[in-house]
């Protein structure tokens, strides 16, 4: 197995730059996450390091090897993609061993393999059957276990269960992790679902607009986002935002009712607009009425989720566990733990420390 190393990678399509000067170092047997909104680059830097995209400049290096321009069948990775891609005439062990039969490896080696394969994803009961005959969780293993019999030194995912229902998600997510830490190989897997990322990730790369924003652990990102995008992104629901003011001995928020709230941060200057973050398990519901308005309810059983609008125009969410107390259109205050708030700068979007 190994690590993969990017250094000041670049992708442009004609004058339109996509990928800009990325460095990334992936160390050998990392489960890394490509994480971000649609069209921030993480599936076009994911086709590059398998050699689907070409690469404008910079270097791509897997263990010791440059494979910036090594052909796709040469570097020693294996993609399992959004779609499974099997073959319908064919058993599963058949499309398990395909790769293997058109490298004309010898029937016991490929048998062999096949159900190493099998037995790692739990497909034995399943060999002799169609794709048509199995769930959709099952036709993604098949097409995991394709990429097993290579052997690969990086195991290349590209958003694998954006096609699952919710629960078969969860499930192939669990089972994604299991084969992880089963067979101990490096893994890139691309997603734009941050809960995934979360739940399967030693690192979590962090991508916008072709920059990377941030790279860490996944609670390192939770606890300590270096900017405003981050913070908001890591985290299910978002951070909310309100606007901030300092003032002589702290700041106050005007949607809070324009108290002065201390805080040994170093704030820019009095007078200086600030964006205040705080979670929505950090905030609190007052029934004594105030000036929030509940906008819609998620009630999720043991939790819920209460959406506000604030006499100022910005929405919050507040983590609640009274739901039967919620009513849409209703009234609330609004407490703060304000020894959870995070700063940033309401112009470059920085974290304030």
């Amino acid at each position: 197995m190994s690590g993969v190393t990017l250094s000041n990678l670049t992708k442009k399509y004609g004058p339109v730059q996509v990928i800009h000067g990325v460095d990334l170092e992936i160390n050998d047997g990392d489960f890394c996450v490509f994480v971000g909104p649609s069209g921030c680059g993480k599936s076009t830097l994911l086709r590059m390091v398998a050699g689907l995209e070409d690469t404008t400049s910079g270097q791509i290096s897997i263990g010791s090897r440059d494979v910036t321009t090594v052909d796709p069948a040469d570097r020693g990775v294996a993609m399992v993609f959004q779609t499974y891609a099997l073959y319908p005439h064919m058993t599963v062990a058949e499309n398990v061993g395909f790769g293997l039969k058109m490298n004309k490896v010898p029937k016991a080696e490929i048998a062999r393999k096949v159900q190493e394969a099998s037995d790692i994803l739990k497909l034995g009961p399943y060999l002799d059957r169609k794709p048509k005959a199995l769930s959709g969780g099952q036709r993604q293993r098949v097409a995991i276990g394709r990429a097993i019999v290579r052997g690969p030194e990086v195991f290349l995912f590209d958003e694998p269960l954006s096609n699952l229902d919710a629960e078969l998600r969860v499930e192939m997510r669990a089972e994604i992790a299991r084969l992880h830490n089963e067979i101990g190989a490096t893994m890139i897997y691309v997603t734009h679902d941050q809960v995934e990322a979360m739940t399967l990730a030693d690192k979590i790369v962090v991508l916008r607009d072709g920059y990377i924003e941030q790279v860490g652990s996944p609670l390192e990102l939770y606890r300590n986002p270096g900017n405003k995008f981050v913070a908001g992104f890591i985290g299910s629901p978002g951070m909310n935002f309100l606007k901030g003011v300092v003032v002589d001995g702290g700041f106050k928020i005007a949607a809070l009712g324009n108290q002065t709230i201390s805080t040994e941060i170093n704030l820019p200057p009095e007078g200086s607009t600030i964006n205040v973050g705080i979670r929505p398990q950090n905030m609190s519901l007052n029934a004594n009425g105030g000036n929030f308005t509940v906008d819609i309810t998620e009630q999720l059983g043991g939790v819920s989720y209460v959406y506000l609008n604030a006499p100022t125009g910005e929405r919050i969410v507040v983590e609640s566990k009274n739901e039967e107390d919620v009513i849409d259109g209703s009234g609330f205050g609004v407490s703060i733990d304000a020894a959870t708030l995070m700063f940033f700068d309401d112009k470059t979007d920085a974290r304030l420390r």
